[in-house]
């Protein structure tokens, strides 16, 4: 199967078949493909939270508005974004480009200040925007993986932001949960899978020039 043949099998499950479970190396794959994930200035502003027991599963089912997806899925990823992105955490990515690529943290000082001043420039609320932003497009990689791997998934955004941090454990002062991801393999009665992809015709989405 070609990559838009998986993309056109897509869809966002509404009901997953619980007893069919990602295997570790097909999720690995999958996540492997979010760590490749384009991320602007390479920061990677967020972390990923994997609930794979069916404990922790249940215990976030209230804070879903839509629960179903949550209660018979394989695995949930909830990408937390943060808020801010200080001196500390900058440092420590420079730490690391030095280390991964064997030259010294000083030859990086004019790729820092070009960081530093495009952090001066946003405010706190823009910047966390922004971050956010990244963490679609890291969602954009799993879900992409994800088809290719097929393994179904549904996006989810309809969520209690309070309950589902305080489930999670999530400094609300330091880090926002941007939205989630259910895998896993699509139920026999989910209508949905049977239903025709609806998408503009290529006229109203491409113009070249």
């Amino acid at each position: 199967m070609n990559y838009l043949e998986s993309l056109q099998q897509r869809y966002s499950v509404k009901k997953f078949d619980p007893a069919k479970k990602l295997s570790p190396e097909i999720l690995q794959n999958i996540l492997d493909a979010g760590k490749l994930s384009a991320s602007s200035l390479g920061l990677q502003p967020y972390r990923i939270l994997v609930v794979e027991s069916d404990e922790m599963k249940q215990k976030l089912v209230p804070a879903f508005f839509n629960p179903s997806q949550i209660s018979t899925c394989s695995h949930l990823i909830v990408i937390v974004t943060r808020k801010k992105i200080d001196e500390n955490y900058i440092g420590n990515y420079f730490n690391h480009i030095s280390q991964t690529r064997e030259i010294p943290v000083e030859n990086l000082q004019p790729f820092k200040k070009s960081i530093d001043s495009f952090m001066n420039l946003n405010s706190n609320e823009e910047m966390l925007h922004w971050n956010e932003k990244q963490g679609y497009l890291l969602l954009g990689n799993l879900m992409f993986a994800a088809a290719l791997e097929k393994v179904d998934t549904c996006p989810m955004e309809g969520f209690k932001m309070d309950e589902i941090s305080k489930i999670l454990e999530i400094d609300s002062e330091i880090e926002k949960v941007t939205v989630t991801l259910a895998l896993g393999y699509r139920a026999e009665d989910d209508v949905f899978q049977k239903m025709k992809k609806v998408r503009k015709p290529n006229e109203k989405l491409f113009k070249f020039l």
